[in-house]
Protein backbone atom coordinates (compact mmCIF):
# COMPACT_ATOMS: atom_id res chain seq x y z
CA UNK A 1 0.00 0.00 0.00
CA UNK A 2 1.50 3.38 -1.00
CA UNK A 3 2.08 5.69 1.98
CA UNK A 4 -0.18 8.30 0.35
CA UNK A 5 -3.28 6.25 1.09
CA UNK A 6 -2.25 5.66 4.70
CA UNK A 7 -2.11 9.30 5.63
CA UNK A 8 -5.13 10.73 3.79
CA UNK A 9 -7.73 8.24 5.02
CA UNK A 10 -7.47 6.12 1.87
CA UNK A 11 -8.71 8.92 -0.38
CA UNK A 12 -8.61 7.69 -3.96
CA UNK A 13 -7.97 4.07 -3.02
CA UNK A 14 -11.04 2.86 -4.91
CA UNK A 15 -9.77 4.41 -8.14
CA UNK A 16 -6.26 3.11 -7.44
CA UNK A 17 -7.63 -0.40 -6.89
CA UNK A 18 -9.76 -0.25 -10.05
CA UNK A 19 -6.78 0.70 -12.17
CA UNK A 20 -4.58 -1.88 -10.47
CA UNK A 21 -7.01 -4.75 -11.07
CA UNK A 22 -8.30 -3.70 -14.50
CA UNK A 23 -5.15 -2.57 -16.32
CA UNK A 24 -3.69 -6.11 -16.58
CA UNK A 25 -6.69 -6.99 -18.77
CA UNK A 26 -6.36 -3.98 -21.08
CA UNK A 27 -4.36 -5.77 -23.75
CA UNK A 28 -6.70 -8.76 -23.71
CA UNK A 29 -9.67 -6.37 -24.05
CA UNK A 30 -8.55 -5.84 -27.64
CA UNK A 31 -7.15 -9.28 -28.27
CA UNK A 32 -10.41 -10.92 -27.16
CA UNK A 33 -12.31 -8.81 -29.72
CA UNK A 34 -11.17 -11.31 -32.37
CA UNK A 35 -14.47 -13.17 -32.14
CA UNK A 36 -17.38 -13.69 -34.51
CA UNK A 37 -19.84 -12.13 -32.03
CA UNK A 38 -18.15 -8.70 -32.24
CA UNK A 39 -19.44 -7.70 -35.70
CA UNK A 40 -23.17 -8.40 -35.12
CA UNK A 41 -22.89 -6.99 -31.60
CA UNK A 42 -21.37 -3.72 -32.89
CA UNK A 43 -24.09 -3.27 -35.49
CA UNK A 44 -26.84 -4.26 -33.08
CA UNK A 45 -25.77 -1.93 -30.28
CA UNK A 46 -25.08 0.91 -32.72
CA UNK A 47 -28.69 0.89 -33.89
CA UNK A 48 -29.99 0.17 -30.37
CA UNK A 49 -28.21 3.32 -29.20
CA UNK A 50 -28.73 5.53 -32.26
CA UNK A 51 -32.48 5.10 -32.66
CA UNK A 52 -33.47 5.96 -29.07
CA UNK A 53 -30.94 8.81 -29.14
CA UNK A 54 -32.65 10.54 -32.07
CA UNK A 55 -36.00 9.91 -30.43
CA UNK A 56 -34.79 11.71 -27.29
CA UNK A 57 -33.36 14.42 -29.52
CA UNK A 58 -36.86 15.03 -30.87
CA UNK A 59 -38.23 15.13 -27.34
CA UNK A 60 -35.69 17.69 -26.12
CA UNK A 61 -36.01 19.70 -29.33
CA UNK A 62 -39.73 20.09 -28.67
CA UNK A 63 -39.39 20.89 -24.96
CA UNK A 64 -36.39 23.28 -25.01
CA UNK A 65 -37.45 25.53 -27.88
CA UNK A 66 -34.87 23.95 -30.22
CA UNK A 67 -31.95 24.37 -27.78
CA UNK A 68 -30.98 20.70 -27.94
CA UNK A 69 -31.34 18.71 -31.15
CA UNK A 70 -29.96 15.80 -33.14
CA UNK A 71 -26.37 17.05 -33.38
CA UNK A 72 -26.06 17.58 -29.63
CA UNK A 73 -27.39 14.10 -28.85
CA UNK A 74 -25.22 12.45 -31.50
CA UNK A 75 -22.15 14.30 -30.23
CA UNK A 76 -22.86 13.23 -26.65
CA UNK A 77 -23.40 9.57 -27.60
CA UNK A 78 -20.32 9.52 -29.84
CA UNK A 79 -18.00 10.99 -27.20
CA UNK A 80 -19.38 8.62 -24.58
CA UNK A 81 -18.97 5.54 -26.76
CA UNK A 82 -15.34 6.27 -27.66
CA UNK A 83 -14.27 7.48 -24.20
CA UNK A 84 -15.90 4.66 -22.25
CA UNK A 85 -14.99 2.09 -24.87
CA UNK A 86 -11.29 2.97 -24.64
CA UNK A 87 -10.84 4.08 -21.03
CA UNK A 88 -13.61 2.78 -18.75
CA UNK A 89 -13.26 -0.02 -16.25
CA UNK A 90 -16.33 -1.72 -17.68
CA UNK A 91 -16.47 -1.18 -21.47
CA UNK A 92 -19.57 -3.37 -21.77
CA UNK A 93 -21.64 -0.57 -20.23
CA UNK A 94 -23.18 1.50 -23.04
CA UNK A 95 -23.26 5.21 -22.25
CA UNK A 96 -25.34 7.85 -23.99
CA UNK A 97 -28.31 10.19 -23.68
CA UNK A 98 -31.09 8.72 -21.55
CA UNK A 99 -34.74 9.42 -20.84
CA UNK A 100 -34.00 10.78 -17.34
CA UNK A 101 -31.44 13.30 -18.62
CA UNK A 102 -33.97 14.37 -21.25
CA UNK A 103 -36.49 15.02 -18.47
CA UNK A 104 -33.87 16.84 -16.40
CA UNK A 105 -32.79 19.05 -19.33
CA UNK A 106 -36.19 20.34 -20.32
CA UNK A 107 -37.40 20.68 -16.72
CA UNK A 108 -34.46 22.98 -15.95
CA UNK A 109 -35.27 24.88 -19.15
CA UNK A 110 -38.89 25.36 -18.06
CA UNK A 111 -37.79 26.56 -14.61
CA UNK A 112 -34.94 28.89 -15.56
CA UNK A 113 -35.99 30.47 -18.87
CA UNK A 114 -38.87 32.52 -17.36
CA UNK A 115 -36.31 34.08 -14.98
CA UNK A 116 -34.29 35.36 -17.93
CA UNK A 117 -31.35 33.10 -17.05
CA UNK A 118 -29.37 32.12 -20.16
CA UNK A 119 -29.87 28.40 -20.62
CA UNK A 120 -26.53 27.16 -21.95
CA UNK A 121 -24.25 29.03 -19.51
CA UNK A 122 -26.50 27.95 -16.64
CA UNK A 123 -26.44 24.30 -17.76
CA UNK A 124 -22.69 24.56 -18.16
CA UNK A 125 -22.39 25.51 -14.50
CA UNK A 126 -24.77 22.70 -13.51
CA UNK A 127 -22.53 20.22 -15.29
CA UNK A 128 -19.29 21.74 -13.99
CA UNK A 129 -20.52 21.62 -10.39
CA UNK A 130 -21.72 18.08 -11.01
CA UNK A 131 -18.26 17.17 -12.31
CA UNK A 132 -16.79 18.39 -9.02
CA UNK A 133 -19.29 16.27 -7.06
CA UNK A 134 -18.54 13.23 -9.23
CA UNK A 135 -14.83 13.62 -8.54
CA UNK A 136 -15.39 14.02 -4.79
CA UNK A 137 -17.58 10.90 -4.70
CA UNK A 138 -15.13 8.83 -6.71
CA UNK A 139 -12.01 10.01 -4.88
CA UNK A 140 -13.73 9.73 -1.51
CA UNK A 141 -14.65 6.08 -2.22
CA UNK A 142 -18.36 6.85 -1.72
CA UNK A 143 -19.30 4.50 -4.54
CA UNK A 144 -19.27 1.89 -1.77
CA UNK A 145 -22.77 3.08 -0.80
CA UNK A 146 -24.03 1.49 -4.03
CA UNK A 147 -23.79 -1.80 -2.17
CA UNK A 148 -27.29 -1.03 -0.91
CA UNK A 149 -28.67 -1.30 -4.46
CA UNK A 150 -30.63 -4.51 -4.80
CA UNK A 151 -32.79 -6.09 -7.49
CA UNK A 152 -35.73 -4.05 -6.18
CA UNK A 153 -34.09 -0.77 -7.24
CA UNK A 154 -33.06 -2.11 -10.66
CA UNK A 155 -36.43 -3.69 -11.38
CA UNK A 156 -38.53 -0.62 -10.55
CA UNK A 157 -36.12 1.66 -12.39
CA UNK A 158 -36.55 -0.43 -15.55
CA UNK A 159 -40.32 -0.38 -14.97
CA UNK A 160 -40.22 3.41 -14.63
CA UNK A 161 -38.12 3.91 -17.77
CA UNK A 162 -40.59 1.92 -19.86
CA UNK A 163 -43.49 4.04 -18.62
CA UNK A 164 -41.50 7.13 -19.66
CA UNK A 165 -41.09 5.63 -23.14
CA UNK A 166 -44.85 5.22 -23.49
CA UNK A 167 -45.37 8.81 -22.36
CA UNK A 168 -42.82 10.11 -24.88
CA UNK A 169 -44.46 8.17 -27.72
CA UNK A 170 -47.87 9.60 -26.88
CA UNK A 171 -46.49 13.14 -26.62
CA UNK A 172 -44.95 12.95 -30.08
CA UNK A 173 -48.25 11.75 -31.57
CA UNK A 174 -50.16 14.47 -29.75
CA UNK A 175 -47.85 17.07 -31.29
CA UNK A 176 -48.80 15.89 -34.78
CA UNK A 177 -52.45 16.82 -34.10
CA UNK A 178 -51.51 20.17 -32.58
CA UNK A 179 -48.64 21.28 -34.84
CA UNK A 180 -49.54 19.78 -38.23
CA UNK A 181 -53.17 18.82 -38.80
CA UNK A 182 -55.82 16.22 -38.05
CA UNK A 183 -54.95 14.00 -41.03
CA UNK A 184 -51.29 13.94 -40.05
CA UNK A 185 -52.24 13.06 -36.48
CA UNK A 186 -54.36 10.04 -37.39
CA UNK A 187 -51.90 8.84 -40.04
CA UNK A 188 -49.07 9.15 -37.52
CA UNK A 189 -51.02 7.06 -34.99
CA UNK A 190 -51.47 4.38 -37.65
CA UNK A 191 -47.76 4.38 -38.54
CA UNK A 192 -46.72 4.22 -34.87
CA UNK A 193 -49.03 1.26 -34.19
CA UNK A 194 -47.84 -0.58 -37.32
CA UNK A 195 -44.26 0.09 -36.19
CA UNK A 196 -45.13 -1.40 -32.81
CA UNK A 197 -46.60 -4.54 -34.38
CA UNK A 198 -43.60 -5.07 -36.67
CA UNK A 199 -40.98 -4.27 -34.05
CA UNK A 200 -42.47 -6.43 -31.30
CA UNK A 201 -43.34 -9.12 -33.85
CA UNK A 202 -39.72 -9.38 -35.01
CA UNK A 203 -38.61 -9.70 -31.39
CA UNK A 204 -41.13 -12.49 -30.74
CA UNK A 205 -40.20 -14.28 -33.95
CA UNK A 206 -36.51 -14.03 -33.20
CA UNK A 207 -36.60 -14.89 -29.50
CA UNK A 208 -39.63 -17.03 -28.71
CA UNK A 209 -40.80 -18.88 -31.84
CA UNK A 210 -38.99 -21.68 -33.65
CA UNK A 211 -39.51 -20.88 -37.31
CA UNK A 212 -36.41 -20.82 -39.51
CA UNK A 213 -32.86 -21.64 -38.47
CA UNK A 214 -31.33 -20.10 -35.31
CA UNK A 215 -29.11 -17.70 -37.28
CA UNK A 216 -32.14 -16.42 -39.18
CA UNK A 217 -34.09 -15.89 -35.96
CA UNK A 218 -31.11 -13.98 -34.59
CA UNK A 219 -31.30 -11.63 -37.60
CA UNK A 220 -34.96 -10.92 -36.80
CA UNK A 221 -34.15 -10.28 -33.15
CA UNK A 222 -31.14 -8.03 -33.83
CA UNK A 223 -32.30 -6.05 -36.84
CA UNK A 224 -36.10 -6.23 -36.88
CA UNK A 225 -36.50 -2.81 -35.28
CA UNK A 226 -33.95 -1.25 -37.63
CA UNK A 227 -35.78 -2.74 -40.62
CA UNK A 228 -39.07 -1.36 -39.26
CA UNK A 229 -37.61 2.16 -38.99
CA UNK A 230 -36.28 1.97 -42.57
CA UNK A 231 -39.51 0.56 -43.99
CA UNK A 232 -41.87 3.04 -42.35
CA UNK A 233 -39.58 5.95 -43.18
CA UNK A 234 -40.14 5.00 -46.81
CA UNK A 235 -43.81 4.15 -46.23
CA UNK A 236 -44.91 7.78 -46.27
CA UNK A 237 -43.71 7.97 -49.90
CA UNK A 238 -45.83 5.05 -51.12
CA UNK A 239 -48.29 7.42 -52.78
CA UNK A 240 -52.07 7.32 -52.90
CA UNK A 241 -53.82 9.10 -50.07
CA UNK A 242 -50.47 9.52 -48.32
CA UNK A 243 -49.47 12.09 -50.95
CA UNK A 244 -52.03 14.46 -49.53
CA UNK A 245 -50.82 14.05 -45.96
CA UNK A 246 -48.06 16.11 -44.40
CA UNK A 247 -45.77 14.33 -41.95
CA UNK A 248 -43.49 16.15 -39.53
CA UNK A 249 -39.96 14.77 -39.66
CA UNK A 250 -36.92 14.69 -37.42
CA UNK A 251 -35.44 18.23 -37.47
CA UNK A 252 -31.77 18.36 -38.49
CA UNK A 253 -29.31 21.22 -39.04
CA UNK A 254 -25.84 21.63 -40.53
CA UNK A 255 -23.36 18.82 -40.12
CA UNK A 256 -21.12 19.03 -37.05
CA UNK A 257 -22.79 22.30 -36.01
CA UNK A 258 -24.95 23.06 -32.96
CA UNK A 259 -28.70 22.99 -33.53
CA UNK A 260 -29.14 26.47 -32.07
CA UNK A 261 -27.25 29.53 -33.30
CA UNK A 262 -27.62 33.28 -32.89
CA UNK A 263 -27.98 34.93 -29.49
CA UNK A 264 -28.27 31.72 -27.47
CA UNK A 265 -25.12 30.11 -28.93
CA UNK A 266 -23.05 32.90 -30.49
CA UNK A 267 -19.76 31.03 -30.02
CA UNK A 268 -20.63 27.68 -31.56
CA UNK A 269 -19.71 24.60 -29.58
CA UNK A 270 -17.83 26.45 -26.84
CA UNK A 271 -20.02 27.93 -24.10
CA UNK A 272 -18.84 31.19 -22.55
CA UNK A 273 -19.78 30.37 -18.97
CA UNK A 274 -17.82 32.90 -16.90
CA UNK A 275 -19.83 35.36 -14.79
CA UNK A 276 -20.16 38.89 -16.03
CA UNK A 277 -20.44 38.11 -19.74
CA UNK A 278 -23.49 35.84 -20.07
CA UNK A 279 -24.52 34.83 -16.55
CA UNK A 280 -24.88 36.43 -13.15
CA UNK A 281 -22.86 35.31 -10.12
CA UNK A 282 -26.06 34.39 -8.29
CA UNK A 283 -27.03 31.99 -11.07
CA UNK A 284 -23.65 30.29 -10.78
CA UNK A 285 -24.48 29.31 -7.20
CA UNK A 286 -28.12 28.63 -8.03
CA UNK A 287 -26.80 25.87 -10.30
CA UNK A 288 -25.46 23.93 -7.27
CA UNK A 289 -28.75 22.32 -6.12
CA UNK A 290 -29.49 21.28 -9.71
CA UNK A 291 -25.99 19.82 -9.92
CA UNK A 292 -26.58 17.85 -6.71
CA UNK A 293 -29.78 16.36 -8.16
CA UNK A 294 -28.01 15.51 -11.41
CA UNK A 295 -25.21 13.84 -9.47
CA UNK A 296 -27.76 11.78 -7.53
CA UNK A 297 -29.32 10.74 -10.83
CA UNK A 298 -26.03 9.71 -12.41
CA UNK A 299 -24.86 8.04 -9.20
CA UNK A 300 -27.89 5.80 -9.35
CA UNK A 301 -28.54 5.57 -13.10
CA UNK A 302 -25.01 4.90 -14.31
CA UNK A 303 -24.05 2.46 -11.58
CA UNK A 304 -27.32 0.55 -11.95
CA UNK A 305 -26.76 0.36 -15.72
CA UNK A 306 -23.26 -0.94 -15.08
CA UNK A 307 -24.58 -3.46 -12.55
CA UNK A 308 -27.25 -4.68 -14.96
CA UNK A 309 -24.75 -5.30 -17.76
CA UNK A 310 -22.69 -7.30 -15.24
CA UNK A 311 -25.61 -9.15 -13.64
CA UNK A 312 -25.17 -12.67 -12.36
CA UNK A 313 -26.94 -14.16 -15.40
CA UNK A 314 -23.86 -13.36 -17.50
CA UNK A 315 -20.70 -15.48 -17.00
CA UNK A 316 -18.23 -12.60 -16.73
CA UNK A 317 -14.63 -13.16 -15.70
CA UNK A 318 -13.01 -9.69 -15.80
CA UNK A 319 -13.25 -7.32 -12.81
CA UNK A 320 -15.36 -4.18 -12.60
CA UNK A 321 -14.23 -0.57 -12.11
CA UNK A 322 -17.04 1.46 -10.56
CA UNK A 323 -14.92 4.15 -8.85
CA UNK A 324 -12.83 4.88 -11.93
CA UNK A 325 -15.88 4.84 -14.21
CA UNK A 326 -17.70 7.38 -12.04
CA UNK A 327 -14.68 9.66 -12.16
CA UNK A 328 -14.64 9.28 -15.94
CA UNK A 329 -18.38 10.04 -16.03
CA UNK A 330 -17.76 13.23 -14.08
CA UNK A 331 -15.15 14.37 -16.59
CA UNK A 332 -17.46 13.74 -19.56
CA UNK A 333 -20.23 15.61 -17.70
CA UNK A 334 -17.98 18.66 -17.33
CA UNK A 335 -16.94 18.49 -20.99
CA UNK A 336 -20.62 18.25 -21.97
CA UNK A 337 -21.27 21.52 -20.16
CA UNK A 338 -18.39 23.29 -21.87
CA UNK A 339 -19.55 22.35 -25.38
CA UNK A 340 -23.29 22.66 -24.73
CA UNK A 341 -24.51 19.07 -25.10
CA UNK A 342 -26.58 16.84 -22.78
CA UNK A 343 -24.27 14.75 -20.59
CA UNK A 344 -24.18 10.99 -21.24
CA UNK A 345 -24.58 8.27 -18.66
CA UNK A 346 -25.34 4.54 -18.47
CA UNK A 347 -28.17 3.33 -20.69
CA UNK A 348 -30.98 0.95 -19.81
CA UNK A 349 -31.78 -1.35 -21.61
CA UNK A 350 -28.87 -0.85 -24.02
CA UNK A 351 -26.17 -1.76 -21.47
CA UNK A 352 -27.50 -5.25 -20.61
CA UNK A 353 -28.52 -5.76 -24.26
CA UNK A 354 -24.90 -5.15 -25.22
CA UNK A 355 -23.67 -7.86 -22.86
CA UNK A 356 -26.40 -10.19 -24.04
CA UNK A 357 -25.34 -9.69 -27.67
CA UNK A 358 -21.84 -10.86 -26.76
CA UNK A 359 -22.86 -14.09 -25.05
CA UNK A 360 -21.54 -17.30 -26.61
CA UNK A 361 -23.98 -20.23 -26.36
CA UNK A 362 -23.53 -23.94 -26.88
CA UNK A 363 -25.85 -25.92 -29.16
CA UNK A 364 -28.22 -26.51 -26.25
CA UNK A 365 -28.64 -22.79 -25.55
CA UNK A 366 -26.44 -22.76 -22.44
CA UNK A 367 -24.38 -19.61 -21.85
CA UNK A 368 -20.71 -20.49 -22.12
CA UNK A 369 -18.96 -17.15 -21.94
CA UNK A 370 -19.14 -13.44 -22.76
CA UNK A 371 -16.80 -11.77 -25.26
CA UNK A 372 -15.45 -9.14 -22.87
CA UNK A 373 -13.68 -6.52 -24.98
CA UNK A 374 -13.53 -2.79 -25.83
CA UNK A 375 -14.00 -2.77 -29.58
CA UNK A 376 -17.81 -2.88 -29.87
CA UNK A 377 -18.42 0.13 -27.64
CA UNK A 378 -15.62 2.15 -29.25
CA UNK A 379 -16.75 1.37 -32.79
CA UNK A 380 -20.41 2.19 -32.16
CA UNK A 381 -19.30 5.54 -30.71
CA UNK A 382 -17.17 6.28 -33.77
CA UNK A 383 -20.04 5.26 -36.08
CA UNK A 384 -22.37 7.61 -34.19
CA UNK A 385 -19.93 10.46 -34.78
CA UNK A 386 -19.97 9.68 -38.53
CA UNK A 387 -23.77 10.08 -38.45
CA UNK A 388 -23.19 13.82 -37.93
CA UNK A 389 -21.76 14.12 -41.45
CA UNK A 390 -24.02 15.57 -44.12
CA UNK A 391 -25.06 12.46 -46.09
CA UNK A 392 -26.13 10.56 -42.97
CA UNK A 393 -27.66 13.62 -41.32
CA UNK A 394 -29.86 14.08 -44.39
CA UNK A 395 -30.97 10.46 -44.07
CA UNK A 396 -31.88 11.00 -40.42
CA UNK A 397 -33.88 14.06 -41.48
CA UNK A 398 -36.11 11.78 -43.58
CA UNK A 399 -37.38 9.91 -40.50
CA UNK A 400 -41.01 10.86 -39.70
CA UNK A 401 -41.74 11.77 -36.11
CA UNK A 402 -44.43 9.08 -36.17
CA UNK A 403 -41.66 6.50 -36.58
CA UNK A 404 -39.90 7.91 -33.49
CA UNK A 405 -43.16 7.52 -31.59
CA UNK A 406 -43.42 3.91 -32.74
CA UNK A 407 -39.82 3.39 -31.67
CA UNK A 408 -40.65 4.56 -28.14
CA UNK A 409 -43.60 2.15 -28.06
CA UNK A 410 -41.42 -0.76 -29.22
CA UNK A 411 -38.83 -0.05 -26.51
CA UNK A 412 -41.58 0.23 -23.90
CA UNK A 413 -43.45 -2.97 -24.80
CA UNK A 414 -40.33 -5.13 -25.23
CA UNK A 415 -38.91 -3.69 -22.01
CA UNK A 416 -42.09 -4.29 -20.03
CA UNK A 417 -42.37 -7.81 -21.42
CA UNK A 418 -39.01 -8.77 -19.95
CA UNK A 419 -39.35 -6.77 -16.73
CA UNK A 420 -39.71 -8.82 -13.56
CA UNK A 421 -42.29 -6.39 -12.14
CA UNK A 422 -44.51 -6.97 -15.18
CA UNK A 423 -44.15 -10.74 -14.86
CA UNK A 424 -45.09 -10.57 -11.19
CA UNK A 425 -48.18 -8.51 -12.03
CA UNK A 426 -49.13 -11.11 -14.65
CA UNK A 427 -49.03 -13.83 -12.01
CA UNK A 428 -51.92 -12.13 -10.21
CA UNK A 429 -54.20 -12.99 -13.15
CA UNK A 430 -52.77 -16.29 -14.40
CA UNK A 431 -54.72 -19.53 -14.36
CA UNK A 432 -52.96 -21.45 -11.57
CA UNK A 433 -53.80 -24.77 -13.24
CA UNK A 434 -51.77 -23.64 -16.25
CA UNK A 435 -48.75 -23.06 -14.01
CA UNK A 436 -49.10 -26.43 -12.30
CA UNK A 437 -49.79 -28.65 -15.30
CA UNK A 438 -48.47 -27.04 -18.49
CA UNK A 439 -44.76 -27.87 -19.11
CA UNK A 440 -44.51 -24.83 -21.43
CA UNK A 441 -45.16 -22.43 -18.53
CA UNK A 442 -42.13 -20.13 -18.06
CA UNK A 443 -39.96 -20.89 -15.05
CA UNK A 444 -40.43 -17.41 -13.57
CA UNK A 445 -44.07 -18.16 -12.77
CA UNK A 446 -43.29 -21.66 -11.53
CA UNK A 447 -40.79 -20.17 -9.10
CA UNK A 448 -43.38 -17.69 -7.83
CA UNK A 449 -45.99 -20.43 -7.51
CA UNK A 450 -43.56 -22.51 -5.45
CA UNK A 451 -43.10 -19.80 -2.80
CA UNK A 452 -44.18 -21.13 0.61
CA UNK A 453 -45.85 -17.87 1.66
CA UNK A 454 -47.31 -15.82 -1.18
CA UNK A 455 -48.69 -13.10 1.08
CA UNK A 456 -45.33 -11.35 1.15
CA UNK A 457 -44.95 -11.83 -2.59
CA UNK A 458 -48.13 -9.81 -3.14
CA UNK A 459 -46.98 -7.14 -0.67
CA UNK A 460 -43.56 -6.88 -2.30
CA UNK A 461 -45.02 -6.67 -5.82
CA UNK A 462 -47.35 -3.87 -4.73
CA UNK A 463 -44.34 -2.03 -3.29
CA UNK A 464 -42.57 -2.42 -6.65
CA UNK A 465 -45.56 -1.02 -8.53
CA UNK A 466 -45.87 1.89 -6.11
CA UNK A 467 -42.16 2.63 -6.46
CA UNK A 468 -42.17 2.57 -10.27
CA UNK A 469 -45.38 4.57 -10.61
CA UNK A 470 -44.21 7.03 -7.95
CA UNK A 471 -41.03 7.74 -9.92
CA UNK A 472 -43.09 8.28 -13.06
CA UNK A 473 -45.72 10.52 -11.46
CA UNK A 474 -43.18 12.99 -10.11
CA UNK A 475 -41.81 13.49 -13.65
CA UNK A 476 -45.25 14.80 -14.66
CA UNK A 477 -45.07 17.65 -12.15
CA UNK A 478 -43.03 20.81 -11.75
CA UNK A 479 -40.94 18.84 -9.25
CA UNK A 480 -39.71 16.56 -12.04
CA UNK A 481 -36.16 17.80 -11.54
CA UNK A 482 -36.21 16.16 -8.10
CA UNK A 483 -36.99 12.63 -9.24
CA UNK A 484 -33.36 11.44 -8.68
CA UNK A 485 -34.01 11.90 -4.97
CA UNK A 486 -36.99 9.54 -5.22
CA UNK A 487 -34.72 6.90 -6.77
CA UNK A 488 -32.31 7.02 -3.84
CA UNK A 489 -35.12 7.17 -1.27
CA UNK A 490 -36.63 3.96 -2.64
CA UNK A 491 -33.21 2.29 -2.63
CA UNK A 492 -32.86 3.16 1.07
CA UNK A 493 -36.38 1.82 1.73
CA UNK A 494 -35.54 -1.50 0.09
CA UNK A 495 -32.44 -1.79 2.29
CA UNK A 496 -33.78 -0.69 5.67
CA UNK A 497 -37.57 -0.24 5.66
CA UNK A 498 -38.95 -3.33 3.89
CA UNK A 499 -37.09 -5.68 6.30
CA UNK A 500 -38.98 -4.09 9.19
CA UNK A 501 -42.25 -5.79 8.18
CA UNK A 502 -41.30 -8.41 5.56
CA UNK A 503 -39.60 -11.46 7.11
CA UNK A 504 -35.96 -11.68 6.05
CA UNK A 505 -36.38 -15.21 4.72
CA UNK A 506 -39.21 -14.16 2.41
CA UNK A 507 -37.45 -10.95 1.37
CA UNK A 508 -34.34 -12.91 0.39
CA UNK A 509 -36.46 -15.00 -1.98
CA UNK A 510 -37.93 -11.89 -3.63
CA UNK A 511 -34.95 -9.53 -3.59
CA UNK A 512 -31.19 -9.99 -3.71
CA UNK A 513 -27.89 -8.83 -5.11
CA UNK A 514 -27.79 -7.71 -8.72
CA UNK A 515 -24.39 -9.13 -9.65
CA UNK A 516 -22.00 -11.83 -8.47
CA UNK A 517 -19.85 -11.20 -5.43
CA UNK A 518 -16.63 -10.66 -7.38
CA UNK A 519 -18.34 -7.74 -9.17
CA UNK A 520 -19.95 -6.29 -6.04
CA UNK A 521 -16.67 -6.54 -4.12
CA UNK A 522 -15.45 -3.59 -6.19
CA UNK A 523 -17.87 -1.34 -4.29
CA UNK A 524 -16.28 -2.01 -0.91
CA UNK A 525 -12.64 -2.56 -1.81
CA UNK A 526 -11.56 0.75 -0.28
CA UNK A 527 -13.47 0.30 2.97
CA UNK A 528 -12.32 -3.33 3.22
CA UNK A 529 -8.72 -2.23 2.82
CA UNK A 530 -9.20 0.46 5.40
CA UNK A 531 -10.62 -2.08 7.88
CA UNK A 532 -7.76 -4.46 7.16
CA UNK A 533 -5.17 -1.76 7.77
CA UNK A 534 -6.94 -0.66 10.95
CA UNK A 535 -6.97 -4.22 12.20
CA UNK A 536 -3.23 -4.59 11.49
CA UNK A 537 -2.55 -1.29 13.26
CA UNK A 538 -4.50 -2.40 16.32
CA UNK A 539 -2.67 -5.72 16.37
CA UNK A 540 0.66 -3.85 16.14
CA UNK A 541 -0.35 -1.62 19.05
CA UNK A 542 -1.41 -4.63 21.12
CA UNK A 543 1.87 -6.41 20.38
CA UNK A 544 3.79 -3.25 21.24
CA UNK A 545 1.89 -2.90 24.53
CA UNK A 546 2.50 -6.54 25.41
CA UNK A 547 6.20 -6.12 24.60
CA UNK A 548 6.47 -3.01 26.78
CA UNK A 549 4.68 -4.84 29.61
CA UNK A 550 7.08 -7.78 29.42
CA UNK A 551 10.10 -5.44 29.48
CA UNK A 552 8.67 -3.58 32.47
CA UNK A 553 8.05 -6.82 34.38
CA UNK A 554 11.57 -8.05 33.68
CA UNK A 555 13.05 -4.74 34.94
CA UNK A 556 11.00 -4.92 38.12
CA UNK A 557 12.08 -8.50 38.66
CA UNK A 558 15.74 -7.53 38.25
CA UNK A 559 15.38 -4.65 40.71
CA UNK A 560 13.80 -6.82 43.39
CA UNK A 561 16.46 -9.47 43.03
Amino acid sequence: MPLTFRHVNYIGYGIYSDLKTRLPYYKSDFKDAWNYRVVPSTLSIFFSNLLPAIAFAQDMFDKTDNAYGVNEVLMSSAIAGVVFGLFSGQPLCIVGVTGPISIFSYTVYELMTPRGTPYFPFMCWVYLWSMVFHILIAVGNYISFMRIISLYSCDIFGFFINMVYIQKGIQILSNQFDEVDLASGYASVMIALCMLICGVGSSILGSYLHYFKPWMRKVFADYGVVASVIFFTGFIHFGGKLDGTTFARLPVTKSFQPTESGDRRPHGWFIHFWPGENIEVGDVFLAIPFAILLTFLFYFDHNVSSLMCQSKEYPLTKPAGFHWDFLLLGITTGVAGLIGIPPPNGLIPQAPLHTDSLVVYDKYGKKLSVVEQRLTNTLQGAMTFVMMSRPFLVLLGLVPQAVLSGLFFIMAVTGLHGNIVTNRIRYFFLDKEYIETDPACPQVWKDIHALPNKKWFYVYTILEVIGGVGEFVITLTIAAVGFPGVLLFLAFCAKWVWPLFIPREDLDRLDGDVADEFILKNFTVASDEKKRRKRIRMEDEENKYEGETEVGESIMASSSS
